[in-house]
């Protein structure tokens, strides 16, 4: 379902250009031979379809849901052999949701193939452009959009990977009592919170533990200074071990937990990552100078692959349409990475992790 957009020549500019061609022709009689030879080695980039990205308002650069996507992208561009730019490979910035629309309508102005929407925020963008331009191939990943057939959605089952966060949060407290943090709400992020206090309450009774689970929302993904006031109320409170799933947000939990763990505190404080493997935004020095890591694991949302996936398809003639793709921890889509959990702790996830793939454990994807 590709669209492939003819260019306009000015005409105003057409004997202008016909006067450079003919100072150029020379150099073009001269190099010839160079010429076929790299059209011929260009002739595979040439036919690969383009791809934009259009971020949420975190940016591309926001350690966690964005950069994911983004970095799934550039892996897409160099198996491909494109460059980033027009006729390859990009992404649009938005700053403020305020920007969705005027981003989108860049993309379609830029003659991208296929146009992906990052994040639910943009849902509604997305859907009204699509509903305008119906030969346009679209993408929205993180949301479902219905009875469109130029647009395909891609979507994760959060909650079992968040399940895997909770067994590795109970096991690991030596306080009883950990936190979540999430970023704004909504079914998304209810099924970090529900898999993640599931996974924490199933293996407290294991244990035969009563740990508790603080759960707070900071109504943004992109509040550094709210996610670090909420971080240093949790911790206080009791709980060495916080999950995010806030995005941008969750880079003041870490900041928190930094300034605890380099005030040395009577038992170290912990952050589980969130999308990606945020273990790089756990390093900090302690109290002697000596270099640590924060980091307990990360939830990681395999967005990047969906994104991938999704080019690689477009890019095959094979654009999914209509279709909705969920990702989830049997094809994985989603992973819950070692980190700095001990031995016992990721021998109890991998169990876990099973027994959800085999269907013996079921988690919940909604609060009661």
């Amino acid at each position: 379902m590709f669209v492939f957009y003819q260019r306009r020549v000015n005409v105003k500019n057409s004997t202008k250009l016909s006067f450079l061609l003919l100072l150029a022709s020379p150099i073009i009689v001269l190099t010839g031979c160079n010429q076929t030879s790299a059209k011929n080695l260009d002739k595979k980039s040439q036919d690969v379809k383009s791809v934009v990205m259009v971020t949420d308002a975190n940016g591309v650069d926001d350690k966690s849901f964005n950069q994911s996507a983004w970095e799934g992208l550039v892996e897409w561009g160099k198996a491909e052999g494109v460059n980033k730019g027009q006729q390859g490979y990009d992404y649009i910035q938005s700053n403020d949701p305020s920007e969705f629309t005027t981003n989108i309508d860049q993309a379609l102005s830029s003659n991208f193939n296929t146009i992906v929407g990052v994040g639910f925020l943009i849902r509604d963008a997305i859907e009204q452009s699509a509903k305008q331009n119906p030969e346009q191939q679209f993408a929205i990943i993180d949301s479902v959009i219905e009875n469109q057939p130029n647009v395909v959605s891609a979507s994760f089952r959060e909650n079992e990977v968040a399940y895997l966060a909770g067994v590795a949060a109970a096991m690991t407290t030596k306080t009883d009592k950990v936190g979540f943090i999430g970023g704004e709400e909504g079914a998304i992020i209810d099924r970090f919170e529900v898999g993640y206090e599931k996974g924490v309450k199933d293996t407290a009774a294991k244990l035969g533990k009563d740990i508790k689970v603080d759960i707070k929302y900071a109504a943004s993904f992109s509040d550094p200074a709210k996610g670090k006031m909420l971080a240093a109320r949790i911790y206080h409170d009791g709980s060495d071990i916080i999950y995010h799933a806030s995005g941008g947000t969750g880079a003041g939990v870490f900041q928190e937990a930094k300034a605890l763990n380099e005030a040395k505190p009577k038992h170290k404080v912990w952050v589980i990552g969130a999308d990606k493997d945020q273990t790089e935004d756990g390093n900090y020095r302690d109290s002697s100078g000596k270099e640590q890591n924060l980091t307990l694991t990360s939830a990681v949302k395999r967005v990047g692959a969906a994104v991938k996936d999704i080019a690689d398809k477009a890019n095959q003639g094979k654009f999914p349409g209509g279709e909705h793709l969920v990702y989830g921890l049997e094809n994985d889509g989603l992973a819950l990475i070692d980190g700095n959990m001990e031995q016992e702790v990721i021998l109890a996830v991998k169990d876990a992790h099973k027994k959800i793939v085999n269907g013996e454990l079921k988690i919940p994807s909604e609060k009661e």
